[in-house]
């Protein structure tokens, strides 16, 4: 074969992709529109029957809007199409409830578009340091010559001391241009937007070595331990062996460095607060910036939801296959044969016996637990009326002062800690920063209470809550240390 006969084949094999298919359909940009409204960029999954009705009227407001080049067909018929070519994903989530989902080759149609809609930078400084740093770092890495990685590194430790020797100094501070700024805001936004469908890969890499092991568990061609054997091969090939498991592993490994995540959220605070990214970023970009570690974690908990869902599949089948309708139909079986064996020892040939298919319902009666008691229905004594004359005066602010606790401030100021990047870490640390009206006694058990509703965990440890009471007088309680959660996971409402 030739080498253009070659490329060729290859270039054939790109296009019939899915993701190229999608792209190169001619109602196109419609489909890609409906998709990016309706899943927004963390693709969450969506109810069948709400995707429907969702495609219906995304549909409905194209035309309104002057397209008059739209699929054709009905909210489900659409999905089921978009189904069949591999572009939407149906299956169960955590409820057992129906949902779609968008496939990786979607969601890389998805980025490409979204990519050719930023405005692109040409070379820059920027781009061409961002090349010679990978390239320098890479080689320190994996340079095979001992000699060479310690010459790079003492290279780099002596840039780097000479550059904090000089600021230290007080030297001059040079800043970034907007053009630095911009071309690194892009560089950023790009390898964010490639996340999603990285972690849809290895999720549909799952979903797949289920399906085939489903397979192969109805078949029944092979021994059970064969096909174990089989996934956990095959998964731990999946983690290590291919790109989507290696990153997925990466990403796990950071999620647990408590250290690097907090690094993440303060360096991406501090260049979202940088001077020139205001006029640099769009409110959609910082809002996905600023969601870049909800977004890692959303991803791995999808992988990991799939691969449960592997597990459970062969937990399954080792226990309800095996020991239910293989064990214990043997034992049943071999009961009958003995019974009948019994049987036949006593009676003829032609004896006959009646067997009910179903056995008999048992019948209970119900029984009364609790009689009625007389005195249960006896009214409590009159409260005499007292004299308003001896009642102390007293105002309104005296009696909220006196009061429980304020619930809706609690509230309210508990929701604005849960969204900042970085919230307290604790619930005495949250007190702490009240204002006096907010740190009474009383408050502690409020903020306990709404706790509570979150179904947090207390730790074995105590802190102290300094409170202050409405005469102004302090008290110093010793409450369990309750860790406020990480803002970027999910909350088990959502």
């Amino acid at each position: 074969m030739s080498e253009v006969a070659a490329e060729l084949a290859r270039v054939k094999d790109a296009f019939a992709q899915p993701t190229l298919a999608l792209l190169h359909q001619r109602q196109a940009h419609v489909v890609i529109t409906i998709f990016r409204t309706a899943f927004g960029r963390n693709n969450k999954p969506i109810p069948t029957a709400r995707l429907h009705a969702q495609v219906e009227e995304h549909l409905a407001a194209v035309r309104l809007a002057g397209e008059g080049d739209v699929p054709q067909g009905s909210g489900r018929d659409l999905c089921h199409r978009w189904m069949r070519g591999q572009w939407l994903v149906r299956s169960l989530d955590e409820t057992g409830h129906e949902v779609y989902t968008l496939t990786s080759h979607a969601q890389q149609a998805l980025e490409l578009v979204k990519n050719l809609s930023r405005d692109r930078a040409t070379l820059s400084e920027h781009r061409i340091s961002t090349i010679l740093g990978s390239v320098r770092r890479f080689n320190a890495e994996a340079n095979p010559d001992r000699t060479a990685r310690v010459t790079i590194l003492n290279a780099e430790i002596a840039r780097l001391q000479a550059e904090r020797d000089r600021l230290v100094e007080g030297a001059e501070l040079v800043g970034a241009t907007e053009d630095y700024m911009l071309e690194g805001f892009t560089e950023l936004l790009s390898l964010v937007s490639a996340l999603p469908s990285d972690f849809a890969r290895v999720e549909e890499r799952f979903s797949t070595i289920r399906g085939e092991i489903l397979a192969a568990f109805r078949a029944e061609d092979r021994p059970a331990g064969e096909v174990i054997d089989d996934y956990l091969t095959r998964a731990d090939a999946l983690m290590t062996a291919t790109h989507e498991g290696r990153a997925f592993e990466g990403a796990f490994a950071l999620l647990r460095d408590d250290a690097l995540v907090t690094q993440l959220r303060e360096d991406l605070t501090a260049l979202l607060e940088h001077p020139l990214s205001g006029a640099i970023l769009s409110e959609a970009e910082r809002a996905e910036l600023r969601g870049t570690v909800r977004l890692v974690r959303d991803g791995l908990d999808r992988v990991l939801a799939q691969r449960s869902r592997v597990t459970a599949t062969l937990k399954e089948y080792i226990v309800s296959h095996d020991a239910v309708r293989d064990r214990e139909l043997e034992q049943t079986l071999r009961q009958v044969e003995s019974e009948l064996t019994t049987w036949m020892a006593t009676t003829g040939p032609r004896a006959t016996h009646d067997v009910a298919l179903l056995p008999m319902r048992a019948g209970v009666d119900h029984l009364r637990e609790r009689f009625h008691d007389p005195a249960d229905d006896v009214l409590p004594d009159r409260l005499g009326a007292g004299d308003p004359d001896d009642a102390p005066p007293v105002s309104l602010a005296g009696l909220m002062a006196q009061g429980g606790p304020q619930l809706t401030s609690l509230r309210e100021r508990l929701d604005e800690a849960l969204r900042s990047l970085l919230p307290a870490a604790s619930l005495g640390e949250l007190f702490a920063g009240f204002e006096p009206s907010l740190r009474r006694p009383v408050e502690i058990l409020g903020l306990l209470h709404l706790a509570a509703d979150h179904e947090w965990e207390a730790d074995d440890v105590a802190e102290s809550f300094a409170a202050v009471r409405p005469d102004g007088t302090r008290r110093t309680f010793a409450v369990p240390r309750l860790p406020l959660p990480d803002p970027d996971l999910r909350e088990a409402t959502r």
